[in-house]
């Protein structure tokens, strides 16, 4: 059976989370505006950085509503935050905050979430968060970036710290072999059919590389589902009968909406492959959940197959 994501260091020699940290610490010693918020997760990737600038790297404890309230603060003083947590944390449960203490306050910040949607299954429901990318499309102008390898952290990162807008930088320990785009955003073709324009997102392009074997379709790469690059969805569509497949680590038809809209002036096929809206009332593994939720590579193959 194909695995493409184990959830240990035989591929990847650091994970996402700690690339993030290394790559967050030098952002705070280069740059004064930059803060860091914690709220008791991923502590000891910043104690040299807390020790050197105690004022811009604060653990708030496990207080999730205050982790982006802090940030909201600290944006409205005219600082880039970072706010980082489990994701159903940082997103679900302060989403409140999220919309009054950034968007009504008319500032932006960068929150950096692990876990994505079922990283650490053992953990159960209240560490899953498929959700949260959907969230995010309730608020004007957030940029989500989902890397699929530790290598495109940092230019994920310096372009959300750069921005103007709010970003959410989705990190997860499921990942492909290697690193596959940098930070502007566009798909990247990684192979050429004609009879689907296939956009794999973030961490499950391996599985859809292996999924598509040998079948007549284009694959397309993106770490940056927001914006979506809908000018080069809308040429790979023209090429390929205007049949799309989005292949996403989150919550199945997060950007149907969005390829819909991007195509609205032609008919077209769409298929939303992703996390199923059933909840599976079983814990097991990341890979398990994969598996059962047909995001591996044989339920993306059944799928596709069944589709075209």
């Amino acid at each position: 059976m194909f695995r493409s994501h184990p959830l240990d260091s035989e591929i990847q020699d650091r994970t996402m989370r700690e690339a993030f940290g290394a790559h967050a610490g030098a952002l705070v010693a280069r740059d004064p505006r930059v803060a860091v918020v914690l709220a008791d997760i991923s502590t000891d990737l910043f104690t040299e950085a807390a020790a050197a600038h105690p004022d811009r790297v604060v653990n708030v404890g496990i207080r999730e509503q205050l982790l982006v309230g802090a940030a909201g603060g600290l944006a409205l003083a005219g600082l880039r935050p970072i706010a980082h947590t489990y994701a159903p944390f940082l997103v679900e449960r302060a989403f409140e905050q999220v919309k009054l203490d950034f968007e009504h306050q008319g500032t932006s910040g960068v929150l950096v979430s692990v876990g994505a949607s079922y990283d650490w299954a053992e953990g159960s429901y209240t560490h899953f968060s498929p959700r949260d990318v959907a969230l995010f499309d309730t608020l004007p102008g957030w940029r989500v970036l989902v890397p699929g390898h530790a290598d495109e952290v940092p230019a994920l990162l310096d372009r959300a710290v750069d921005g103007p807008e709010g970003a959410y930088l989705r990190l997860s320990l499921r990942h492909n072999a290697s690193a596959h785009a940098g930070a502007d955003g566009d798909l990247r073709v990684l192979r050429e059919g004609s009879r689907a324009a296939v956009i794999a997102v973030g961490p499950l392009l391996d599985n859809t590389l292996a999924a598509t074997e040998g079948l007549d379709v284009t694959v397309a790469y993106t770490n940056t589902p927001r914006p979506l690059d809908t000018e080069g969805l809308r040429d790979l569509a023209s090429r390929t009968g205007n049949t799309v497949v989005l292949v996403e680590p989150y919550l199945e038809g997060t950007s149907a909406a969005v390829a819909s809209a991007a195509l609205a002036d032609r008919p077209h096929r769409l298929l939303s492959v992703g996390v199923g809206r059933a909840e599976l009332r079983r814990y097991g593994t990341a890979d398990d959940h994969e598996h059962l939720h047909g995001l591996d590579a044989e339920g993306i193959a059944a799928r596709l197959k069944a589709f075209l």
